[in-house]
This record gives structure tokens, C-alpha cells and sequence, in this order.
């Protein structure tokens, strides 16, 4: 994977994750924000972490942003330092910005300035939630507009059946990535074909949304 170079402004619990992961992942990060403490605090993710106003043009230009391949802005309820800090990056020629919004008025903004994508973390984590509960699933995780990974309870038709006997994909569409023996605490990533499934396994399934709903529902029965 080709290292790329980041600039995060904006260093709370959401920038400074964004800047922590992408650290983890091998990438350049420049940090900004006007709060010292924040800065030290990411100082370790970041190769420069710096203090300063997101919306200085000319700031930005000596720390680099010019050179950055794409920007996160994530500055809180602040929606004129928001707008400014978009306008301020694109001024400098970085295309691929990422923007956090906290009200549908405020993405509307970003969205009518042409950020590449607006991010509303809680109310997007209160969704996932939302439906997880709703079809008793373990774990959710997107992966394609359509497409999920999702863990789930065995459902009871399944109890006592091999794989092979299931053949999930031929009939629901979906693939069983690894099963978790909660009883015995190991888990099967890629279980063969003969796998038998028990009511204490949970089941880690890939496919499209509509059929790992149906799959949920099962469970839940």
C-alpha cells in the first residue's frame, strides 16, 4: 500500500482516531489543532503535529497542507471554522476532503462546497445500532453501499448442521467468513464444509444487506 499523506484538523476524540488509524496504517499525518493539549496528545500518531488555526491560509501553506492527499476536518459544532478550513484547503489545491458535520444544515454546507464526503458519526453509530438491535445482530460493519459483514446468533434451523447441508450461499446468498465458539472460546476463520454448527457458535457472514436481513430474521424466530 502506497503511503500517502494526510492532514487532520481538528483533534478530538474523532480527528485524533482518524489520525491515530492512519499512523497505524503506515500513512503521513499532519495533526492541527489550536488546543496544545490535543496536539501533544496525538504527537505520537502524527509525524508533525502543530498548533494552530485550522483557517490560516498561510499556516497551513508552511506546514505543508499543499502537499496533502487528502484532508479530515473535524472542528466540532464550529461551522464557519469548518467552511473556512474547506475553503483554506481547497484554496491550496487538496482535492479529496473529508468533513465532519454535526447538524443536517451543516452538511448541506460541506456538501454544496464539494467535500468528497460528509461524515455525522453519532448519528451514523446511532443508526448501526439501531439496526443491530433491531435484528438481533452481534456486529454490523459496511463494506459496499448494499453489502455487509454482520455477526449473528446461530439461528435454530441451523443447529446441528453442516455447512455443506446449509448451503448458504446457493440458498441465502451469503458466504460464513469464521465461527466463534463462544462455549469453548476458539474461533474458525474459513470453517470447512463439514463444520457442524451448535447454539453456543455466532456466525460471521458476508453478503448483500437484503439477504443477511433475511438471515437475521431467522435468528431471531
Amino acid at each position: 500500500m502506497a503511503v500517502r499523506r494526510f492532514i487532520v484538523v481538528g483533534l478530538g476524540n474523532f480527528g485524533s482516531g482518524v489520525a491515530e488509524m492512519l499512523h497505524a496504517h503506515d500513512h503521513d499525518v499532519i495533526a492541527v489543532d489550536l488546543d496544545e493539549e490535543k496536539v501533544d496528545r496525538v504527537r505520537p500518531y502524527a509525524a508533525r503535529a502543530v498548533v494552530l488555526d485550522g483557517t490560516d491560509l498561510e499556516g497551513l501553506s508552511r506546514i505543508g497542507a499543499a502537499d496533502a492527499d487528502a484532508a479530515v476536518i473535524s472542528l466540532g459544532s464550529d461551522l464557519s471554522a469548518s467552511v473556512l478550513a474547506v475553503l483554506a484547503l481547497q484554496e491550496l489545491g487538496v482535492e479529496e476532503i473529508y468533513a465532519k458535520a454535526i447538524t443536517r444544515d451543516h452538511a448541506k454546507i460541506l456538501d454544496l462546497l464539494g467535500v468528497v464526503e460528509v461524515v455525522r458519526p453519532e448519528r451514523e453509530t446511532a443508526f448501526r445500532l439501531a439496526y443491530r438491535l433491531s435484528l438481533r445482530l452481534l456486529n454490523h460493519m459496511p463494506l459496499a453501499p448494499g453489502y455487509s459483514i454482520q455477526e449473528l446468533p446461530t439461528p435454530d434451523p441451523f443447529i446441528g448442521r453442516s455447512l455443506l447441508e446449509l448451503q448458504l450461499p446457493q440458498r441465502f446468498g451469503v458466504s460464513i467468513v469464521a465461527i466463534h465458539d463462544l462455549l469453548h472460546d476458539e474461533v474458525h476463520v474459513v470453517p470447512p464444509a463439514d463444520y457442524t454448527l451448535t447454539e453456543s457458535d455466532t456466525l460471521t457472514v458476508i453478503g448483500s444487506d437484503e439477504a443477511l436481513e433475511d438471515l437475521a430474521r431467522l435468528s431471531g424466530d
